[in-house]
């Protein structure tokens, strides 16, 4: 009979990784591993990284200088480096940081417990980065039915071919790569006979689902399949590449009942000549024109963007332009960052010569701007009776009776229920929203 251990898993980064974390602990199951948030009490310690950005990067390599001092004191416990720093790393990962016991890749990720098993039996190091010329191998089997949730995620396709020039994915991600239609609907279903209600579908560029084999359903197809399946309360998708968003997708807002009214769609620069430099495919007149097609066909659409400031060779007057761009798409929120080189990359070879305290006023600036419009998209909800789908009690609240949950536009909303919150979560309830605060709402029920 095997005995019962413990697993920590650290999450750094994207929803991708979230997913890729829940499916290592239930493909440990079958070894005894279950889950705990205490390092002091794992047996098996498993950071699964990202490395899009430098400051992401540098906390795994902080953490793991934490947990040398932890594995000296109890040489017994296996430490695991999984995600986009251990493929960007491989075998100098191991190297630089020889007590890690297990190296591997995000396609690796349903081989852990084999991993796992071989790192017992030979006491040696473990190395496993290499990319799967197999793509149905690339995807664990099922879904992973992890706690009483009312969102999940359900990734349907890896890999990148954009090839960006300041971002590490197709590195340390691979090509594109889709999963099987009938597998997605299987896992779905399996996720709403467990409770959940929240369906949200992951791919580095969702759009282009089904364009790596021939003859397969597009993105605009599966979202069609998944939302008439029984049970799917909501249905949400991350992240679209500009240059991929067809008219089909956009139509799917209007044509998709359960399909949220929320688009992530990163710009990440406002000056065609910076966009020309990243190889982002697209410029602002077209990006501007995918806002406008689906303000038109979803009013009241919530979109989110990502910016970057201090592109190499990124003028005063670029830079003004991203400005002028953020002031007048007005997003409903955003990720805005300051450029960090990224090893591999060809941006890479570049004179990174915007100096970092440019970079941060421009990133004061610009962020300024964001939250200008996200104030206003956030108040303009004011008034309004929204659906709300109740995720739990607000971690936020000393009230024990306030529960939380998310509009369909993505703003998080705390209100008061009468009697057990448990008894509310899951439910999509009518809510009026009576204030908008920084970075949330709160509302009344209705019901």
């Amino acid at each position: 009979m095997i005995g019962v251990r413990k697993v920590r898993i650290h999450t750094f980064g994207c929803q991708m990784n979230v997913y890729d974390s829940e499916h290592m602990l239930c493909n440990l199951a079958p070894l005894g591993f279950q889950s705990t948030l205490s390092d002091e009490d794992a047996d098996l310690i498993i950071l699964n990284t990202c490395s899009v950005r430098e400051k992401a990067a540098a906390k795994v390599f902080s953490l793991l200088g934490r947990l040398k001092r932890h594995k000296r004191s109890r040489p017994g416990v296996l430490l695991a480096v999984a995600g986009c720093v251990a493929q960007q790393e491989q075998e100098e990962l191991a190297r630089r940081v020889p007590y890690v016991d297990i190296v591997l890749g995000p396609d690796q990720v349903p081989s852990i417990a084999e991993l796992v098993e071989q790192a017992e039996r030979t006491g040696g190091q473990v190395v496993a980065t290499r990319f799967l010329s197999d793509p149905d191998g690339l995807f664990s089997q099922g879904a992973a039915l992890v706690g009483n949730r009312v969102s999940a995620f359900v990734t349907v396709m890896k890999g990148c071919n954009q090839f960006c020039s300041y971002c590490i994915v197709p590195y340390t991600r691979g090509r594109e790569s889709s999963k099987p239609a009938d597998a997605v609907e299987s896992e779905v279903r399996a996720l709403v006979d467990s409770g959940v209600r929240e369906i949200f579908l992951l791919g580095q560029n969702v759009n282009r689902y089904g364009m790596d084999r021939e003859g397969w359903p597009r993105f605009s197809d599966l979202l069609r399949r998944v939302s008439a399946i029984e049970g799917v309360a909501r249905l949400r998708f991350t992240t679209s590449h500009p240059a991929d968003c067809t008219d089909d997708l956009v139509c799917c807002f209007a044509e998709l009942p359960n399909l949220a009214p929320y688009f992530h769609l990163p710009l990440q620069s406002g000056s065609d000549s910076v966009l020309a430099r990243m190889n982002r495919r697209y410029d602002l007149n077209h990006y501007r024109g995918r806002i406008e097609r689906l303000r038109a066909i979803c009013p009241g659409i919530h979109l989110s963007t990502d910016l970057i400031v201090g592109f190499p060779g990124e003028t005063d007057e670029e830079f003004e332009a991203t400005l002028r761009a953020a002031r007048d798409l007005e997003f409903g929120s955003a990720f805005s960052f300051k450029y960090s080189p990224r090893p591999g990359t060809k941006a890479a070879l570049l004179a990174d010569d915007v100096p970092d305290a440019v970079k941060a006023e421009r990133l004061e600036k610009l962020q300024a701007v964001l939250y200008s419009g996200m104030a206003r998209a956030m108040g303009a909800h004011v008034g309004r009776i929204e659906p709300v789908l109740v995720e739990g009690s607000s971690v936020r609240s000393t009230s024990p009776g306030q529960a939380t949950g998310r509009t369909g536009t993505n703003y998080v909303v705390n209100f008061d229920v009468p009697g057990s919150v448990e008894e509310w979560r899951g439910r999509m309830v009518p809510v009026r929203i009576t204030a908008a605060l920084p970075h949330s709402l709160a509302g009344e029920p209705l019901t």
